[in-house]
């Protein structure tokens, strides 16, 4: 963290003095400016009266996430062509919380990690590995091969059901959420080894991407603990 700036004129609120004693605590400068400096600084729409300048994250190696730590066998979340910031910020937070222990991010056709997915995953991004890949296919080709992972692919048409998957509770799991809508692409989907979905009990159809992928890292989770 290299600063952090508040905006003239807040409310008094107990979490911006928890901020101002953290920040003092860790030796981070802050700054008071005004609002429109500071709304004119920031990159998402509700800066809520502060924003703070980091250093940028840094990618591991894909081999990396499978890594045994702790004694706990990798569970990898992993997306595919998820452009919406909120969704993918949405589901970094529950991964985080479902114990995840590491993210694969395609470097094309997905959002990366912007200021609007820093602030929806609410501090998850500091505290979950992740790797950049060129080409998710073919990272998958690695983690099953050298890794020896079992590839999950959520899909809302699957016969098989999320709830029926507690036998992988001590292999190496990748689970794999694509887009909204579109879902997994062809060649990802092709190269999953098993597609599981999350069975619907209302009238609609699907959930959206963060949702059902909170649903589905949770149930994997409870048999990882």
């Amino acid at each position: 963290m290299r600063d952090i700036w508040l905006a003239d004129g807040n409310d008094e609120a107990p979490i911006l003095a928890e901020i101002e004693q953290l920040a003092a605590e860790a030796r981070v400068a802050v700054r008071r400016v005004s609002r429109e400096h500071l709304f004119g600084e920031a990159r998402t729409e509700s800066p809520q009266g502060v924003i703070a300048h980091a250093a940028p994250l840094v990618d591991v190696d894909i081999d990396e996430l499978f890594v045994v730590r702790s004694g706990r066998p990798p569970f990898v979340l992993a997306v595919d062509s998820l452009t919406d910031p909120q969704n993918l910020g949405a589901l970094l937070r529950s991964a985080d919380g479902a114990g995840i222990t590491g993210v694969v991010l395609p470097s094309h056709r997905n959002v990366h990690i912007t200021p609007s997915v820093t602030k929806a995953a609410a501090g998850a991004i500091e505290r979950l590995p992740m790797a950049l890949v060129g080409g998710l296919a073919s990272a998958m080709l690695r983690m099953r091969d050298h890794h020896r992972a079992w590839i999950v692919g959520l899909d809302a048409d699957a016969e098989t059901s999320v709830f029926a998957l507690s036998h992988l509770a001590t292999d190496p799991v990748v689970v794999v959420i694509g887009a909204e809508g579109a879902g997994l692409s062809r060649l990802v989907r092709e190269r999953c080894d098993t597609l599981a979905g999350i069975p619907l009990r209302g009238a609609l159809a699907s959930l959206n991407a963060s949702a059902a992928g909170a649903v589905a890292l949770f149930e994997l989770g409870r048999h990882r603990a």
